[in-house]
């Protein structure tokens, strides 16, 4: 008998800008993969508790920590420390995916402080 190949997929969460997937959770951090379609951009905010790495794996992101703005392409990263306001937006045609990995001793979805959202999440 041949081993099983199966691979369970993980769930995927729907957003009006698009979706996140959980890859992996564990005590201390989090890896997901994040896809913000063409035209589209999370909400403005920040978190108290965590911190987060993203790395852009598909399309162009535009990132905003701060007063920076950034336009990053595949295989480009960025760090955003606790408290740090940011944001993720797609301007182009592609859709954008990311992987996020969130450090922190707290990382419920519950950690967002939303300053400003295209869709009244705020």
């Amino acid at each position: 008998m041949e081993p099983s190949t199966a691979v369970a997929l993980p769930d995927r969460t729907t957003r009006p800008w698009g979706w996140f997937e959980t890859l992996s959770e564990v005590p201390g951090h989090k890896v997901k993969r994040i896809r913000v379609l063409p035209g589209q951009q999370i909400s403005l905010q920040r978190h108290h508790q965590r911190a987060e790495h993203w790395v852009v794996v598909r399309g162009q992101a535009h990132i905003s920590i701060g007063a920076r703005a950034l336009d990053l392409g595949v295989g480009q990263h960025v760090d955003i420390a606790i408290g740090e306001v940011h944001r993720l937006a797609n301007r182009s045609q592609d859709p954008v995916d990311i992987v996020e990995v969130q450090f922190g001793h707290y990382l419920g979805e519950d950690d967002i402080e939303r300053l400003g959202d295209d869709y009244g999440r705020t």
